[in-house]
């Protein structure tokens, strides 16, 4: 490509005593400046309007249920300290979140110097250059100054850039943030559902196990059949194979926590048998707008519109000159000997400095057509996430109602069931049942509050994705470099 370099050496003299300018050539400098401040307005590229007009008033698939939900401390509503505990821990130790918020910094440190660009520069250097025979050498020491004036739109693309490189690393911090809840939630209800399964299933083995001792009492006074007592005592075998599942999710949901903690090994506490902690339905009250806000992905997609727009503002600037004014203050001198130093000269320059692309065979204007086709393709992606997000929330509030219509089917089915293990005892205090009874009377009972548990379970998960669908997760720290900004200019 070539290039046509135009600066003061050219157009004026650089070397002007006591900063003497003619006043007409001040005049037409400042004519040419207000032109170009004009043009640089005209060709500057905003960020377009993002869509939202896809989203619907209200959620299709929420129910009035219990009270309004916190996006930034929704786990709390399980009323378990150590699940808060875990998720404080998490936040602060997990590598992941770590790694986020140390990109976040950097993000913000890298759009504060982008926009030192289009600052005024200053550089002092030396040069020392020997004559061929080593006698003599010539010395040279001055400041250089410069100052590129961003015109056509640059220094808007160029924070446009800045901030949308600053905004994208914040929205990946959040959405590690918001995973990692939404994982440490879902593996400490995974533990605890998982051991009370563990415990249900060996009450339940141990009731078979009394149902084939006392057929094995029937056979010998020749109640019961041999085949009575083969099939009695492979049920109880089932059972007890059955607790090697839970047995084993314990210790996969156990290390699956150390490592979202940043821990090698889990912690004993965890291990130790505790309630399975559940939560009640609640009731959305945020609209679909709320989107906008809280999901990280369109943030995200957001900030790549952002960043879309500088680049294809930097690419239309590219089609004008670059102007940018310069100074310099050299003072050389001959040293002769190693040691005599010659009569020091120095000579002040300053003016403009412009950079006029004048033939390239069309490459600029492809790149201004390329960006311009990836800043329509950022704002079809940025409509993307919003459908995608807006889907994502509805689904997930459509299997947290169906959910909830299970777990209250098998509550009332282990109500029903656990009757019926007090009116078979009842029944065999009085003499009207034997231990067969009382035993399937468990069995069932068993059978029916493990289902229980399984479906309160999957309501709770069901919980879990509505919230993560929703962006939910803590608040960074005020004094933390983790505070989004806006990527809007």
């Amino acid at each position: 490509m070539l290039r046509g370099w135009v600066c003061a050496a050219i157009t004026l003299p650089r070397l002007m005593p006591a900063f003497v300018f003619n006043r007409r050539l001040r005049v037409r400098l400042l004519g040419v400046a207000a032109l170009c401040v004009a043009l640089g307005a005209c060709v500057s590229v905003e960020v377009p309007p993002l869509p939202a007009g896809d989203l619907p008033a209200h959620w299709r698939n929420a129910p009035a249920l219990g009270a309004a939900p916190d996006l930034t401390g929704w786990w709390t509503h399980f009323d378990d300290p150590t699940l808060d505990t875990l998720v404080a821990a998490a936040l602060r130790d997990n590598p992941g979140v770590q790694q986020a918020r140390l990109k976040v910094r950097a993000a913000r440190a890298l759009e504060d110097a982008a926009m030192t660009a289009l600052k005024p520069q200053l550089a002092f250097k030396t040069l020392e250059q020997p004559n061929p025979e080593n006698t003599a050498s010539y010395f040279q020491a001055g400041f250089d100054a410069s100052w590129e004036l961003g015109l056509f739109g640059r220094a808007g693309a160029t924070r446009h850039l800045a901030r949308a490189d600053a905004g994208a690393a914040a929205a990946e911090l959040a959405d590690a943030r918001v995973s990692l809840v939404a994982e440490v939630v879902r593996e400490y209800l995974g533990l605890r559902a998982a051991q009370r399964s563990a415990a249900l299933l060996d009450a339940a083995a141990q009731a078979a196990q009394r149902k084939a001792a006392l057929l094995k009492v029937r056979e010998r006074l020749q109640l019961a059949s041999g085949l009575e007592v083969a099939q009695a005592a492979a049920t109880a075998a089932t059972a007890q194979a059955r607790l090697a599942d839970p047995r084993a999710a314990v210790a996969q949901h156990a290390q699956a926590l150390a490592l979202l903690l940043g821990k090698s090994e889990p912690e004993r506490a965890w291990l130790a048998s505790a309630p399975v902690p559940s939560v009640t339905a609640t009731r959305i009250v945020s609209v679909p707008a709320d989107l906008l806000r809280t999901r990280p992905d369109i943030r995200y997609a957001e900030a790549q519109v952002v960043k879309a727009a500088g680049a294809l503002g930097i690419a239309r600037a590219d089609l004008y000159p670059r102007l940018a004014l310069g100074s310099s203050l050299t003072f050389a001198a001959l040293v002769t000997g190693h040691t005599h130093l010659g009569d020091v000269n120095n000579s002040f320059s300053i003016g403009p400095i412009v950079n006029i692309p004048l033939f390239d065979w069309g490459q600029r204007r492809a790149v201004r057509s390329a960006r311009e086709d990836q800043l329509q393709a950022a704002v079809l992606a940025y409509r993307e996430a919003v459908l995608k997000g807006a889907a994502e929330v509805e689904t997930a509030l459509a299997a947290l109602h169906a959910a909830g219509q299970r777990a209250r089917s098998t509550t009332r089915a282990a109500a029903a069931a656990q009757r019926g293990v007090v009116l078979s005892g009842q029944l065999q205090h009085l003499g009207q049942a034997d231990g067969f009874a009382v035993a399937d009377a468990q069995l069932a009972a068993t059978a029916s509050e493990l289902d229980r548990v399984h479906a309160r379970l999957a309501q709770d998960l069901a919980y879990v994705a509505l919230y993560k669908a929703l962006g939910g997760a803590p608040l960074p720290a005020p004094d933390a470099d983790t505070a989004s900004r806006s990527t809007r200019p």
